[in-house]
């Protein structure tokens, strides 16, 4: 059974930091590349960033600069590092595990950005 588990949301103010962490079961995960994605209120789901176990990364124009996503195989866990948050920022984000077809989520963890 394959299970994504979020952790570290919450509410800080504009020009704050957290940490996301995302700690993966059930999958082999140096075989996956890992990725945060966000949804807000009214809006689809976009990606955030991604990192492969060969350290390529993929941010979204809007946070690049500000957020750093890393991993740590032999703890099956991805981390987003968010810096300089705003309030656009505010949204669930969801962590992905994906490999050819296989697609995976977990369940959010809610991020809100507001003073």
């Amino acid at each position: 059974q394959v299970q994504l588990v979020e952790s570290g949301g919450g509410l800080v103010q504009p020009g704050g930091s957290l940490r996301l962490s995302c700690e993966a079961s059930g999958i082999i995960f140096s075989f996956y590349v890992m990725g945060w994605y966000r949804q807000a209120p009214g809006k689809q789901r976009e990606l955030v960033a991604t990192r492969s176990s060969g350290g390529s990364t993929n941010y979204a124009d809007s946070v690049k600069g500000r957020f750093t996503i890393s991993r740590d195989n032999p703890k099956n866990t991805v981390y987003l590092q968010m810096n300089s948050l705003k309030p656009e920022d505010t949204a669930v984000y969801y962590c992905n595990a994906e490999w050819g077809r296989a697609t995976y989520w977990g369940q959010g963890t809610q991020v809100t950005v507001s003073s």
